[in-house]
Protein backbone atom coordinates (compact mmCIF):
# COMPACT_ATOMS: atom_id res chain seq x y z
CA UNK A 1 0.00 0.00 0.00
CA UNK A 2 2.85 2.06 0.03
CA UNK A 3 2.59 3.58 3.57
CA UNK A 4 4.95 3.64 6.32
CA UNK A 5 4.00 1.59 9.44
CA UNK A 6 5.66 0.82 13.11
CA UNK A 7 4.44 -2.16 14.22
CA UNK A 8 4.41 -3.34 17.94
CA UNK A 9 3.79 -7.24 19.19
CA UNK A 10 1.89 -7.98 22.34
CA UNK A 11 -0.34 -11.23 23.55
CA UNK A 12 -3.32 -12.09 21.20
CA UNK A 13 -5.64 -12.70 24.43
CA UNK A 14 -4.92 -9.09 25.44
CA UNK A 15 -6.19 -7.75 22.41
CA UNK A 16 -9.01 -9.94 22.51
CA UNK A 17 -9.81 -9.41 25.94
CA UNK A 18 -10.20 -5.47 24.54
CA UNK A 19 -12.81 -6.67 21.55
CA UNK A 20 -14.68 -8.58 24.32
CA UNK A 21 -14.61 -5.93 26.51
CA UNK A 22 -16.24 -3.41 24.26
CA UNK A 23 -13.65 -0.59 24.48
CA UNK A 24 -11.26 -0.64 21.79
CA UNK A 25 -9.14 2.91 22.56
CA UNK A 26 -6.28 0.89 23.14
CA UNK A 27 -6.39 -1.37 20.06
CA UNK A 28 -4.20 0.09 17.35
CA UNK A 29 -5.19 1.52 13.51
CA UNK A 30 -4.78 -2.36 12.55
CA UNK A 31 -4.34 -5.73 14.01
CA UNK A 32 -3.07 -7.64 12.52
CA UNK A 33 -3.39 -11.32 13.36
CA UNK A 34 -5.50 -14.58 12.84
CA UNK A 35 -8.27 -12.96 14.36
CA UNK A 36 -11.76 -14.71 13.94
CA UNK A 37 -14.59 -12.62 12.47
CA UNK A 38 -17.56 -12.90 14.68
CA UNK A 39 -20.67 -11.28 15.05
CA UNK A 40 -20.30 -10.01 18.40
CA UNK A 41 -16.81 -8.50 17.83
CA UNK A 42 -18.03 -6.80 14.71
CA UNK A 43 -20.16 -4.62 17.54
CA UNK A 44 -17.41 -2.96 18.72
CA UNK A 45 -14.77 -3.25 15.80
CA UNK A 46 -14.91 -3.58 11.88
CA UNK A 47 -12.86 -6.27 10.18
CA UNK A 48 -11.38 -6.37 6.89
CA UNK A 49 -12.05 -8.54 4.11
CA UNK A 50 -10.94 -12.38 5.17
CA UNK A 51 -7.79 -13.00 4.12
CA UNK A 52 -8.16 -17.29 5.16
CA UNK A 53 -10.41 -19.95 5.85
CA UNK A 54 -9.92 -22.62 8.84
CA UNK A 55 -12.14 -24.25 11.30
CA UNK A 56 -11.93 -24.86 15.07
CA UNK A 57 -10.36 -28.09 15.61
CA UNK A 58 -9.33 -30.51 19.07
CA UNK A 59 -5.82 -31.14 20.04
CA UNK A 60 -5.12 -34.30 22.21
CA UNK A 61 -2.27 -36.75 23.34
CA UNK A 62 -2.19 -40.15 21.09
CA UNK A 63 -1.83 -42.47 23.84
CA UNK A 64 0.08 -46.04 23.50
CA UNK A 65 -1.07 -49.14 25.19
CA UNK A 66 1.35 -48.70 27.88
CA UNK A 67 1.09 -45.04 28.46
CA UNK A 68 -2.77 -45.82 28.79
CA UNK A 69 -2.27 -48.95 30.99
CA UNK A 70 0.28 -46.97 33.36
CA UNK A 71 -2.60 -43.47 33.59
CA UNK A 72 -5.28 -46.27 34.63
CA UNK A 73 -2.89 -47.52 37.55
CA UNK A 74 -1.89 -43.99 38.25
CA UNK A 75 -5.54 -42.62 38.36
CA UNK A 76 -5.80 -40.93 41.84
CA UNK A 77 -9.53 -42.85 41.98
CA UNK A 78 -7.61 -46.04 41.19
CA UNK A 79 -5.26 -45.42 43.55
CA UNK A 80 -7.52 -44.43 46.45
CA UNK A 81 -9.46 -47.81 45.85
CA UNK A 82 -6.40 -50.19 45.73
CA UNK A 83 -5.37 -48.27 49.67
CA UNK A 84 -8.98 -48.57 50.40
CA UNK A 85 -9.28 -52.35 50.00
CA UNK A 86 -5.32 -52.92 51.09
CA UNK A 87 -6.56 -51.22 54.79
CA UNK A 88 -9.91 -52.73 54.85
CA UNK A 89 -8.12 -56.69 54.07
CA UNK A 90 -4.71 -56.02 56.76
CA UNK A 91 -7.74 -55.09 59.44
CA UNK A 92 -10.19 -57.86 58.62
CA UNK A 93 -6.67 -60.09 58.57
CA UNK A 94 -5.75 -58.95 61.68
CA UNK A 95 -9.13 -59.97 63.74
CA UNK A 96 -8.85 -63.09 62.40
CA UNK A 97 -5.55 -63.39 63.43
CA UNK A 98 -6.17 -62.48 66.84
CA UNK A 99 -9.50 -64.98 66.89
CA UNK A 100 -7.86 -68.53 65.59
CA UNK A 101 -3.97 -68.30 65.29
CA UNK A 102 -3.46 -69.93 68.34
CA UNK A 103 -6.05 -72.67 67.47
CA UNK A 104 -5.79 -72.84 63.34
CA UNK A 105 -2.52 -73.68 62.49
CA UNK A 106 -4.37 -74.51 59.13
CA UNK A 107 -5.15 -70.70 58.58
CA UNK A 108 -1.86 -69.33 60.31
CA UNK A 109 1.19 -71.83 60.00
CA UNK A 110 3.75 -69.51 59.97
CA UNK A 111 6.13 -69.16 63.22
CA UNK A 112 7.82 -65.90 61.60
CA UNK A 113 6.43 -62.21 61.81
CA UNK A 114 6.74 -61.71 58.36
CA UNK A 115 5.00 -64.86 57.60
CA UNK A 116 2.50 -64.17 59.60
CA UNK A 117 1.74 -60.63 58.41
CA UNK A 118 1.45 -62.07 54.74
CA UNK A 119 -0.83 -64.98 55.85
CA UNK A 120 -3.23 -62.12 57.76
CA UNK A 121 -3.33 -60.12 54.95
CA UNK A 122 -4.11 -62.98 52.30
CA UNK A 123 -6.79 -63.61 53.90
CA UNK A 124 -7.72 -60.14 54.12
CA UNK A 125 -7.81 -60.04 50.84
CA UNK A 126 -9.81 -62.86 49.78
CA UNK A 127 -12.54 -61.53 52.23
CA UNK A 128 -12.16 -57.60 50.63
CA UNK A 129 -12.64 -58.92 47.30
CA UNK A 130 -14.35 -62.44 46.73
CA UNK A 131 -14.57 -64.00 50.41
CA UNK A 132 -14.06 -67.33 49.43
CA UNK A 133 -13.30 -68.74 52.96
CA UNK A 134 -16.34 -70.23 54.42
CA UNK A 135 -17.17 -70.12 57.58
CA UNK A 136 -16.05 -73.68 58.46
CA UNK A 137 -13.00 -73.22 57.83
CA UNK A 138 -12.66 -71.36 61.39
CA UNK A 139 -12.63 -73.18 64.65
CA UNK A 140 -14.09 -70.33 66.92
CA UNK A 141 -17.30 -69.33 66.91
CA UNK A 142 -16.54 -65.79 66.90
CA UNK A 143 -14.73 -66.18 63.41
CA UNK A 144 -17.31 -67.99 62.11
CA UNK A 145 -19.92 -65.19 62.84
CA UNK A 146 -17.49 -62.62 61.38
CA UNK A 147 -16.68 -64.74 58.18
CA UNK A 148 -20.74 -64.66 57.68
CA UNK A 149 -21.14 -61.42 57.65
CA UNK A 150 -18.04 -60.58 56.01
CA UNK A 151 -19.42 -62.81 53.17
CA UNK A 152 -22.31 -60.69 52.94
CA UNK A 153 -20.65 -57.08 53.33
CA UNK A 154 -17.57 -57.67 51.05
CA UNK A 155 -20.44 -57.87 47.82
CA UNK A 156 -21.01 -54.15 48.86
CA UNK A 157 -17.24 -53.09 48.87
CA UNK A 158 -16.86 -55.43 45.89
CA UNK A 159 -19.14 -53.31 44.06
CA UNK A 160 -18.12 -50.22 44.94
CA UNK A 161 -14.70 -50.63 43.95
CA UNK A 162 -15.57 -52.41 40.38
CA UNK A 163 -17.36 -48.59 40.29
CA UNK A 164 -15.04 -46.78 40.71
CA UNK A 165 -12.39 -48.81 38.51
CA UNK A 166 -14.81 -49.19 35.97
CA UNK A 167 -15.37 -45.10 35.76
CA UNK A 168 -11.37 -44.47 36.26
CA UNK A 169 -10.87 -47.00 32.85
CA UNK A 170 -13.71 -45.32 31.08
CA UNK A 171 -12.38 -41.62 31.81
CA UNK A 172 -8.67 -42.79 30.89
CA UNK A 173 -10.26 -44.03 27.60
CA UNK A 174 -11.70 -41.05 27.19
CA UNK A 175 -8.89 -38.91 27.38
CA UNK A 176 -6.98 -40.96 24.26
CA UNK A 177 -10.03 -41.16 22.14
CA UNK A 178 -11.97 -38.12 21.35
CA UNK A 179 -14.09 -38.81 18.85
CA UNK A 180 -16.32 -35.25 18.74
CA UNK A 181 -17.38 -32.71 20.87
CA UNK A 182 -19.58 -35.03 23.00
CA UNK A 183 -16.50 -36.74 24.18
CA UNK A 184 -14.77 -33.02 26.06
CA UNK A 185 -17.71 -32.94 28.48
CA UNK A 186 -16.04 -35.94 30.55
CA UNK A 187 -12.26 -34.61 30.26
CA UNK A 188 -10.28 -31.82 30.75
CA UNK A 189 -10.30 -29.14 28.10
CA UNK A 190 -8.67 -25.95 27.82
CA UNK A 191 -8.97 -22.75 25.64
CA UNK A 192 -7.12 -19.40 24.90
CA UNK A 193 -8.90 -16.79 26.54
CA UNK A 194 -12.14 -14.78 25.60
CA UNK A 195 -11.25 -17.04 22.19
CA UNK A 196 -13.87 -17.94 19.85
CA UNK A 197 -13.16 -21.35 20.85
CA UNK A 198 -13.57 -20.71 24.51
CA UNK A 199 -16.99 -19.00 23.45
CA UNK A 200 -18.07 -22.05 21.31
CA UNK A 201 -17.06 -24.51 24.06
CA UNK A 202 -19.49 -22.17 26.86
CA UNK A 203 -21.93 -22.30 24.40
CA UNK A 204 -22.66 -25.98 23.92
CA UNK A 205 -22.22 -26.23 28.02
CA UNK A 206 -18.52 -27.75 28.17
CA UNK A 207 -16.14 -26.81 31.20
CA UNK A 208 -13.02 -25.56 30.35
CA UNK A 209 -9.95 -23.90 31.59
CA UNK A 210 -8.07 -20.91 29.71
CA UNK A 211 -5.44 -20.24 28.80
CA UNK A 212 -3.00 -16.52 28.26
CA UNK A 213 -1.61 -18.18 25.16
CA UNK A 214 -1.22 -20.72 22.82
CA UNK A 215 2.20 -22.06 23.82
CA UNK A 216 0.92 -22.60 27.21
CA UNK A 217 -2.10 -23.86 26.01
CA UNK A 218 0.21 -26.67 24.11
CA UNK A 219 2.60 -26.98 26.56
CA UNK A 220 -0.12 -28.17 29.40
CA UNK A 221 -1.63 -30.75 26.68
CA UNK A 222 1.78 -32.28 26.54
CA UNK A 223 2.48 -32.73 30.34
CA UNK A 224 -1.07 -34.14 31.16
CA UNK A 225 -2.29 -31.13 32.73
CA UNK A 226 -5.14 -31.31 30.12
CA UNK A 227 -6.60 -33.83 27.70
CA UNK A 228 -7.39 -32.48 25.17
CA UNK A 229 -7.54 -28.59 23.78
CA UNK A 230 -9.49 -26.40 21.45
CA UNK A 231 -8.03 -23.61 19.27
CA UNK A 232 -8.28 -22.74 15.06
CA UNK A 233 -6.82 -25.57 13.22
CA UNK A 234 -4.23 -23.47 11.92
CA UNK A 235 -2.86 -21.97 15.27
CA UNK A 236 -2.43 -25.71 16.74
CA UNK A 237 -1.29 -27.30 13.57
CA UNK A 238 1.47 -25.11 12.46
CA UNK A 239 2.52 -24.83 16.84
CA UNK A 240 2.25 -28.38 17.09
CA UNK A 241 4.14 -29.00 14.08
CA UNK A 242 6.98 -26.54 14.36
CA UNK A 243 7.37 -28.10 17.72
CA UNK A 244 8.17 -31.56 16.22
CA UNK A 245 11.00 -30.38 14.39
CA UNK A 246 12.40 -29.27 17.25
CA UNK A 247 12.01 -32.78 19.14
CA UNK A 248 8.59 -31.04 21.48
CA UNK A 249 5.38 -32.56 20.90
CA UNK A 250 5.83 -35.85 19.56
CA UNK A 251 2.69 -37.70 21.06
CA UNK A 252 0.06 -34.53 19.77
CA UNK A 253 -1.98 -34.95 16.87
CA UNK A 254 -4.82 -32.48 15.63
CA UNK A 255 -8.18 -34.69 15.09
CA UNK A 256 -9.64 -34.38 11.64
CA UNK A 257 -13.26 -32.83 13.23
CA UNK A 258 -14.25 -29.43 12.32
CA UNK A 259 -16.15 -27.36 14.52
CA UNK A 260 -16.79 -24.57 13.54
CA UNK A 261 -15.68 -22.83 10.63
CA UNK A 262 -13.53 -19.68 11.16
CA UNK A 263 -12.79 -16.64 8.85
CA UNK A 264 -9.34 -14.61 9.47
CA UNK A 265 -9.35 -10.70 9.12
CA UNK A 266 -7.56 -7.71 10.02
CA UNK A 267 -8.80 -6.35 13.01
CA UNK A 268 -9.77 -2.32 12.05
CA UNK A 269 -11.04 0.95 13.83
CA UNK A 270 -14.56 1.36 13.60
CA UNK A 271 -15.02 3.77 10.43
CA UNK A 272 -11.23 3.04 9.85
CA UNK A 273 -9.76 5.27 6.97
CA UNK A 274 -7.36 2.26 5.89
CA UNK A 275 -10.68 0.38 5.49
CA UNK A 276 -11.03 0.20 2.08
CA UNK A 277 -7.31 0.12 0.79
CA UNK A 278 -7.09 -2.73 3.07
CA UNK A 279 -9.46 -4.40 1.15
CA UNK A 280 -8.18 -3.71 -2.19
CA UNK A 281 -4.63 -4.57 -1.63
CA UNK A 282 -5.80 -8.33 -0.10
CA UNK A 283 -8.33 -8.52 -3.08
CA UNK A 284 -5.12 -8.26 -5.22
CA UNK A 285 -2.29 -10.03 -3.04
CA UNK A 286 -4.58 -13.54 -2.74
CA UNK A 287 -4.76 -14.17 -6.06
CA UNK A 288 -0.54 -14.10 -6.13
CA UNK A 289 0.96 -17.37 -5.72
CA UNK A 290 3.47 -15.86 -3.53
CA UNK A 291 0.44 -15.09 -0.66
CA UNK A 292 -0.45 -18.58 -1.24
CA UNK A 293 3.09 -20.25 -0.64
CA UNK A 294 2.83 -18.02 3.03
CA UNK A 295 -0.24 -19.13 4.19
CA UNK A 296 0.69 -22.97 3.07
CA UNK A 297 4.24 -22.22 5.35
CA UNK A 298 2.02 -20.40 8.17
CA UNK A 299 -1.15 -21.69 8.33
CA UNK A 300 -1.59 -24.70 6.65
CA UNK A 301 1.37 -27.21 7.37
Amino acid sequence: MGRTWEYTEYPLSTMLEEISSGDVSRLPDVGISCTSVTAEREQVIDFSHSFNETYTAIAVRQTTLWSAVAAFFTNPNVLKAFFIVLGVAILIGAIFFLLEHKTNKKLFSSHTAVGRFIETTIIGLLFATSGPIRFYRFKTLSARVLSTVLALSSTFLIAGVTAVLASSFTLNAMTTKVHGLDDLRRIRVGALNASTSSTFLTKHGILHQTRPDLDTLVNDLDAGNLDAIVSDAAFLQHRINTGKQQGQFTSLTVLPQELQAQNYAFVLAPYSPYREDINRALLTIRQQQAWRDKLATYLVN
